[in-house]
């Protein structure tokens, strides 16, 4: 009001900032920073008195464009698959309500939004209440706003006030994700909540007892009766399309940038599955020393770490390092990821990145892996997501990224190209885990040079043994100049890969490396990324 008084009074224009409709895992007070604004020249969205930027583009802006709705749509959906919303730090696990339900959606007492769509205290009442009459049997679930379950402000409704309200109307105060309750709801109704917005979203026609931005578009019951600046009718698309792409500003905390809206999804959903994953905590065993700090740099949740094996049973969330996993204990198993770091883990640098599978692991064949459950339930790849992976494989390519990092130049030089087909034989560390688990005849170097050349006896066979073998830290390797025209010592992976026509190995995540790459492999074993289509 300070900065408005001034401004009219000096005749100054005056702009509004506000969070945008995605702004994190918590609320303000929280002490979290938006991850979007809206920077608005006429009003504020959330203010039906007045114009706002964001009701011009509604009434006013073609939306026609097919790519932005396109966008749209996709924006709508990752939303829902990933349970983001305004405030994302929910749990999309807990046991949902027995749906068939009537939601009702709480705010804050005196929040501005109230006051700005021409609403009060008393509206509250009267939305309660005429949902109850709308649906008379339904059971009534009224959806706390996040900032009173953490005891910053208090709402409308509390237990007691419900349970005199009648017996079949429950506070629902827990940290359900709003995508799980709208999904249950046969109706919902709202004064102004950004949830409501979020319910349009979902695919629901919401009841309105006030004028939020998104009442008056056709998109709504408004019980209040028409807005008279609003008569224009949009699609679900339309309306996302403003107020999340062309509406906020989006911002990128990883580059200190302005960014689309994809990149705050991408972010978002990343801190909220680290949070939802984390924040129990684990129990960690099989871990070496030197890894443990490390490790709580990837977890956000407390770790402990023991030195033994645990029971499941009695301890919480049981995690344990996937190749010291000889108890097959229930437990989550934790691996370096498949781009790793920039040099070799038995030189003791930290890895990037890290696998974490709830039911074996990717290089152990003889069960089930999450990594396996996520391929077969990703086919096919929703448009978004393939469009996403394939700028990750070209920018993998174009940077000549690999598991290790390494760029060193191919020592010693590759022959010249004549007309043989140039066969890439990839040795693996002789105990590697992976070579343990895998049930196969061929489980050495050796034994898969001379199946290389029995496979491919007029190829130009070049062995390139593992880098933990050449640098003596791991035991491996073997005298392949029986069999092999050449052998590799050092040199970049991917520049290897460009040199040649094929590749085999045992189970060496060099094959997925070729496969980015569109250089066919011959897998001796079954590896994580065979049997899924011609390799």
């Amino acid at each position: 009001m300070r900065a408005e008084n001034f401004a009219l009074r000096h005749n100054l224009p005056l702009i509004r900032v506000e969070e945008a409709f995605l702004r994190g895992l918590r609320p303000g007070r929280s002490g979290e920073a938006p991850l979007g604004l809206v920077i608005d020249h006429s009003g504020i969205y959330f203010d039906a008195r007045h114009p706002s930027d964001l009701e011009t583009l509604l009434r006013h802006n073609p939306l026609d464009d097919s790519a932005l709705l396109n966008r749209a749509r996709a924006v709508m959906a990752r939303m829902q698959r990933n349970h983001i919303s305004k405030f994302s730090a929910t749990d999309p696990n807990l046991p949902a309500p027995e749906p068939g339900y009537v939601l009702v959606i709480d705010q804050t007492q005196n929040d501005a939004s109230i006051a700005g769509a021409m609403a009060n205290k008393s509206h509250f009442i009267e939305m309660l209440a005429t949902a109850r009459a709308d649906h008379p049997n339904a059971r009534i679930l009224v959806k706390t706003h996040p900032e009173t379950r953490h005891g910053y402000r208090a709402g409308h409704f509390t237990a007691e006030t419900l349970r005199s309200f009648d017996a079949n109307t429950h506070l629902v105060d827990t940290n359900h994700s709003p995508w799980v309750l709208l999904d249950g709801a046969i109706a919902v109704y709202t004064v102004s909540s950004t949830m409501g917005f979020e319910a349009i979203l979902a695919g629901h026609r919401p009841v309105t007892f006030g004028a939020p931005f998104y009442a008056g578009w056709g998109l709504t019951d408004d019980r209040l009766g028409p807005i008279a600046r609003r008569g224009r009718t949009l699609s679900r698309a339309q309306l996302a399309a403003a107020a999340l792409i062309l509406y906020p500003k989006w911002y990128d905390p990883h580059h200190d940038r302005l960014c689309e809206i994809e990149d705050v999804l991408g972010h978002l959903e990343a801190r909220a599955r680290a949070w939802r994953e984390d924040r129990g905590g684990y129990t960690a065993f099989g871990m070496s020393q030197w890894k443990r700090p490390h490790l709580r740099r990837f977890f956000k949740g407390p770790i402990r770490f023991t030195n033994g094996p645990v029971d499941p049973s009695t301890t919480p969330r049981p995690m344990v390092w996937a190749a010291r996993d000889e108890t097959d204990t229930a437990a989550i198993r934790v691996e370096d990821g498949l781009i790793r770091s920039n040099g070799l883990g038995a030189k003791l640098i930290p890895p990037l990145s890290l696998i974490c599978d709830d039911l074996g692991i990717h290089y152990d064949p003889s069960r089930p892996s999450r990594l396996e459950a996520l391929i077969t339930e990703a086919t096919p790849l929703p448009e978004a997501l393939r469009a996403r992976v394939e700028d990750l494989i070209q920018l993998i390519r174009k940077r000549g990224i690999t598991k290790y990092g390494l760029s060193s130049p191919i020592t010693p030089a590759l022959p010249p190209r004549d007309d043989r087909l140039r066969v890439l034989v990839v040795g693996q560390v002789s105990d590697d885990a992976s070579i343990r688990y895998t049930a196969g005849d061929i489980r050495s170097d050796l034994a898969l040079i001379e199946a290389a050349r029995v496979r491919f006896p007029e190829a130009c066979l070049i062995y390139k043994p593992h880098p933990d073998v050449v640098a003596g830290l791991r035991k491996g390797g073997t005298d392949a100049a029986k069999w092999a025209d050449h052998i590799v010592t050092k040199g970049s992976p991917a520049k290897l890969l460009d040199a040649v026509d094929r590749v085999m190995n045992i189970s060496s995540t060099f094959g997925f490396e070729a496969l980015l790459r569109g250089v066919p492999i011959t897998a001796a074993v079954t590896t994580f990324h065979a049997g899924w289509g011609d390799q």
